[in-house]
């Protein structure tokens, strides 16, 4: 699996809020849900509705023994331009892969001292990559990006989250979203294994 990590920490770069709302969604549906607490709200996300394999993944994530948990996420056909990028980054054709898909996850850790430490999450994230590189993950990308996050569900505190970015061709759009999907699959499978905890 082809896989990259970079930082958005300037002080112009969005930071993560937790917990979020959209105030253009007049229903209050987009907004945090703490799946740690409720994990039977993942049936109030529709991106998790129409793409199981979503569901799966932030299942475990916000299992009680993940070391992480979950703040936002999203999925969606790849369009023209992310699609170029992605094929030129996996030396694919458009021939070869006309279709992509994506998604992204904002994942945060419990741990207190390891989210405060922007020394320890660009740590993780190196082990994260290098452990993802021997995945026999073709047609996939993970590009995984730390970013300033404020977090108050029991009082203030700041830190980091990092957002996973998958991404996935394949010669159909069935095929892209299945790549996708074995992709996800296997990057949770990490985030939850002892070997990103010891190195």
């Amino acid at each position: 699996m082809l896989s990259d990590w970079s930082a958005e920490c300037s002080s112009d770069d969005p930071v993560l809020v937790v917990p979020w709302s959209d105030p253009s969604d007049p229903s209050g549906n987009r907004r945090f849900i703490d799946l740690r607490e409720n994990p039977y709200d993942l049936d109030h996300l529709p991106e998790v509705e129409q793409h199981p394999p979503l569901m799966h993944a932030l299942r475990a994530l916000n299992a009680p023994r993940s070391a992480v948990f979950t703040a936002k996420c999203d999925v969606w056909p790849l369009e023209a331009e992310e699609l170029d990028a992605l094929r030129a980054n996996l030396d694919a054709t458009s021939d070869d892969a006309p279709a992509g898909f994506g998604s992204y996850i904002d994942i945060l850790w419990r741990e207190r001292s390891l989210f405060a430490s922007y020394h320890q999450m660009e740590q993780r994230v190196h082990r994260l990559t290098r452990h993802s590189a021997p995945l026999d993950q073709p047609y996939a990308m993970l590009d995984c990006v730390i970013r300033p996050a404020l977090v108050d569900l029991t009082g203030p505190q700041e830190g980091f989250a990092i957002s996973l970015y998958v991404k996935a061709i394949g010669h159909d759009p069935q095929a892209a979203e299945q790549n996708w999907a074995s992709a996800l699959d296997a990057v949770v499978a990490l985030l939850r294994s002892k070997d990103l905890a010891l190195g």
